[in-house]
């Protein structure tokens, strides 16, 4: 066997590998080093579709890991320290929210999560304020049936960051320790929601 094929057999073997990853990071690594298997392959063959293919790739791979790995350095960080939601907007879309607006209704199916980046916004049933720097939503990924817990109507125009469901989920497979945050946030929220509800006993 010459080495052009050892670097050709090597690179399918490791295209193969990239099935069977759990995470994203180490997919993109083991493409990464398939690449350049196949460019060398490509180069000694000389195979030239296979060149051009993995030289187009290889550059994507390494875009690819280099945001993967600054969005798990950027939650590791978040873990256990003040929530930010600066982070997360390379991987969301805004929204501008006009007064009087209803973003949803108490019922509705669920499929994002809103951060408020400004505006006043209020639950309807429990009768609370949400405030820039607050979330909106979070609690529909949770229930069963990912349907909305409260009415939320806007009373300040302003601006959301959304992020839909999938793409939570996506950043919890791509980092479990996401889910840590994630339930952080939740548990602050609930806490924030019985501090706000509660009564002196009379």
């Amino acid at each position: 066997m010459q080495w052009t094929e050892i670097f050709g057999y090597l690179g399918a073997l490791l295209t193969l590998t990239t099935f069977s990853m759990k995470t994203m990071v180490h997919l993109r690594m083991a493409g990464i080093v398939a690449n350049l298997a196949f460019i060398t392959y490509g180069l000694l063959g000389p195979v030239y579709p296979v060149l051009l293919l993995h030289l187009a790739l290889l550059p994507l791979n390494l875009w690819r890991l280099r945001q993967l790995l600054r969005l798990t350095r950027q939650i590791e960080a978040l873990t256990g320290s003040q929530l930010s939601m600066d982070w997360l907007k390379p991987f969301s879309r805004h929204r501008a929210v006009r007064a009087g607006e209803t973003l949803f209704r108490r019922g509705d199916a669920a499929e994002e999560v809103l951060f408020v980046l400004g505006g006043r916004f209020r639950a309807v049933e429990a009768d609370v304020a949400v405030g820039q720097g607050e979330v909106i939503g979070e609690l529909g990924l949770l229930n069963r049936e990912h349907r909305r817990t409260q009415t939320v109507v806007c009373e300040q125009s302003g601006t959301l960051l959304c992020v839909t469901y999938d793409e939570v989920r996506q950043m919890y497979y791509q980092n479990p320790r996401f889910g840590f945050f994630f339930l952080e946030l939740v548990a602050e929220r609930l806490m924030r929601d019985v501090q706000r509800t509660a009564r002196p006993a009379s």
